[in-house]
This record gives structure tokens, C-alpha cells and sequence, in this order.
């Protein structure tokens, strides 16, 4: 067939399947392997019957994907191809592979042309995709290489104990001298955790000084417990403390048959400031030792005394006495009175004091000065 023109060189070209003639039908159903088409007009295909071309909408009609002839067709009649052509003045479908890159306007393809999951990593350039490109929340860890979040990609102060797994923080990530004293608990450290082995570079103490302080295990407790001196050498009575010593620095006149406290005016020492107004009020409860010694003399008339007492106290009531006759010894214008006892204080209101009495037939009793003569001492024993 001859055209006006240049041949159409685009169209959606089709062989129909070939037919078989029915006696006396004139219609017949067209497919293209084995489905059935609907050509776009009578004008748009070909047909040749018998080999003969036949004229559109005279010698054939369509409806649809039906073909029907003019007249019935009979045994030997031959349908000899349709030939669909499409419509030739538009692109049609083209064929596989057929349209290259070419072809394509830019940026004619976007996402709604791509089949999902249809883009892999072959087809997409290096660094082409920064953070702008993620969904808030959508990298999890399943996408995180092992080892590859370094402390400079960590935000300061952002790791908190929130992400610290229980036990994980071994000695290894803790520095040498980075645990104070403020981030142990109460009762935290026992026995358990001292090795006696790691202290090196220190002798054995001889002495304890004022200031130091003892570590002790208390075993009811099962804890670690530190003491001053004064309290651990209290507890064990290492050091006796407290302790004082005073002495009488002036003559003291006695009034017959009358017991008179005692002044002791100056100390030799006093280590926990307890002894004061010739009184003392021991602030730590214990056991102590206490002792004194006042000697009693006539002032000018020889022979004429005759008896002195030294009188210790417990607070108001007598604890221990020493009476001399002084008419018995020689000479008979002297006695030397010592005593010493044990008591228990209890480290708050119990106080000890000593009164000196004597009878003088001439002449004043009084009580001899010097720290040889009177004296008042006591110390804690326990």
C-alpha cells in the first residue's frame, strides 16, 4: 500500500493472532497472544481476507475487540492477517528497552516514577547523603558500624548514668585519686576492704600524736570508724589522759578542829584543762587514780600540835582520810598526810576536792607550801 507523504514511524504495531473461519459467521473476536485488543478505529489496522486488503468501515467494521465482515464468511474463506497500527500520531507505548537517557528531558523523573526499594548503592554517588536526608529518630544502632561513635562526635555532658550499663565502669576507667571521701557512703568500707600489704612507705607508729586520727574496726557495726586521740586512747586508757598535777604556793592558816578546803594555786600540768579553783571536774568518764598530800605544821609554838587530817571529797561527801596524831611523832609540831584512791566520774558533774584540818594547843595550825609538800593529782585509768 502506497502513502501520501513519509511512512508513519511510530505507532503501536501489532499482529493480531490468526483466526480460523467459521462457516457462515461474519464476526470474529481479535487478540494478541492469546488477549484481547481493541484497535484505536477501523482506520488504524489492516486487513487482508482471502488476500485481499480490505476497505475500512465497508468491507469491515469493530466494536470493541470484535471484527465483523460485511458478509458471512465460508469453509476455504482465509483471514489473512489484522494488522493493528495503533494511533500513529501518538508515541504509543515504545518497546523495551527502546528509549534511552537521551531521550529524556532533565529532571522530568522524580520519586513518583520510582518502583519502591528500586535505587541501591551502585546508583547513587559518594557523599551524596548528609543529615538532611534522614528521618528524625530513623538511624538506630542495627546501622551504627561497632566502635564508630568517637568522644569527639559526643556532645559534652551528654553521657550520664542513664546510659551506663550496671557494673561497667570497672578501676580501669577510674583515675588514680578521683574518689574523695564525699562519694563513700556512711559505713561503706569494712575489714573487708583493707589490705594491711598496701600500705608501703610508712614505719611503725611509736606515738600518736594530738592531731592524728586512729581507724578502727568496729565489729558490731561492721564498719570502718576513725577516733581522735583523746577518744581511742580514752577507750583503750593508753595514755591516762586527762590528767593534771598542782601545789600549794603559799602557807595556808588552818582554824582548830575545822576542816578548810585546800588551795593548790599553781599546776605542773593539766591536759585536758579539767582542774581549776584547786577543783577537779574530769569532762571524760572513767576510772581515775587520785592522790594528794598536804603537811600540816604550828606556825611558831614547837610541841603544841596536836593531831592533822588530809580529807579528799567526792563531790559533798568524804572519800578517803588520812588523820596523824601529831602529839605521837616526832617532831611533834608536824604531820605529813597522804592519800590516794580509786573512783569512778562520770565525766560530766562529779568533781574531787581536798579539805585539811587540825587542833593546835598554842599557837595556828597551817598547811606547808611547795610542790614537795601539797600537792593534788589524779588520772584516768580506764
Amino acid at each position: 500500500m502506497a502513502y501520501i507523504g513519509r511512512e508513519p514511524q511510530i505507532g503501536n504495531y501489532q499482529v493480531c493472532d490468526a483466526i480460523s473461519v467459521v462457516n457462515a459467521q461474519a464476526a470474529y473476536t481479535m487478540q494478541v497472544d492469546s488477549v484481547n485488543v481493541i484497535p484505536e478505529s477501523v482506520n488504524h489496522m489492516i486487513v487482508s481476507l482471502n488476500g485481499v486488503i480490505q476497505k475500512p468501515g465497508s468491507s469491515y467494521t469493530i466494536s470493541s475487540s470484535t471484527i465483523t465482515f460485511s458478509s458471512n464468511l465460508a469453509t476455504g474463506d482465509s483471514i489473512d492477517f489484522i494488522y493493528l497500527l495503533g494511533n500513529v500520531l501518538d508515541l504509543g507505548t515504545p518497546s523495551d528497552d527502546t528509549v534511552t537517557g537521551a531521550k529524556i528531558v532533565d529532571n522530568a523523573i522524580n520519586s513518583e516514577h520510582y518502583t519502591d526499594a528500586s535505587i541501591d548503592l551502585a546508583h547513587m554517588s559518594d557523599n551524596s547523603i548528609d543529615s538532611n536526608q534522614y528521618v528524625d529518630g530513623s538511624i538506630d544502632t542495627a546501622h551504627i558500624a561497632d566502635a564508630q561513635i568517637t568522644v569527639a562526635k559526643m556532645a559534652a555532658n551528654s553521657i550520664d548514668s542513664d546510659q551506663y550499663v550496671d557494673g561497667s565502669i570497672d578501676t580501669a576507667h577510674i583515675a588514680a585519686d578521683q574518689i574523695t571521701a564525699a562519694k563513700i557512703a556512711d559505713d561503706a568500707i569494712s575489714e573487708e576492704h583493707l589490705d594491711v600489704t598496701a600500705v608501703t612507705g610508712h614505719t611503725a607508729e611509736t606515738s600518736i600524736a594530738d592531731g592524728d586520727l586512729v581507724l578502727i574496726h568496729d565489729a558490731s557495726a561492721s564498719a570502718l570508724r576513725k577516733m581522735t586521740k583523746a577518744n581511742f586512747v580514752s577507750g583503750l586508757g593508753g595514755s591516762n589522759s586527762p590528767s593534771f598535777r598542782a601545789y600549794s604556793a603559799s602557807a595556808q592558816n588552818l582554824t582548830n578542829n575545822t576542816a578548810l578546803k585546800i588551795v593548790f594555786g599553781t599546776e605542773d600540768f593539766d591536759t585536758n584543762s579539767d582542774f581549776a579553783s584547786s577543783r577537779f571536774t574530769p569532762t571524760v568518764a572513767g576510772t581515775y587514780f587520785v592522790f594528794s598530800q598536804i603537811v600540816i605544821s604550828n606556825d611558831s609554838v614547837a610541841e603544841a600540835l596536836k593531831y592533822g587530817v588530809n580529807i579528799m571529797k567526792k563531790n559533798t561527801s568524804e572519800l578517803v582520810r588520812n588523820n596523824v596524831d601529831a602529839k605521837n611523832s616526832s617532831p611533834a609540831n608536824q604531820s605529813a598526810n597522804y592519800v590516794a584512791t580509786l573512783v569512778a566520774m562520770n565525766g560530766s558533774s562529779d568533781y574531787i576536792e581536798v579539805f585539811g584540818q587540825a587542833d593546835a594547843s598554842a599557837g595556828t595550825a597551817q598547811v606547808g607550801n611547795g610542790s614537795n609538800q601539797t600537792y593534788f593529782g589524779a588520772f584516768k585509768l580506764i
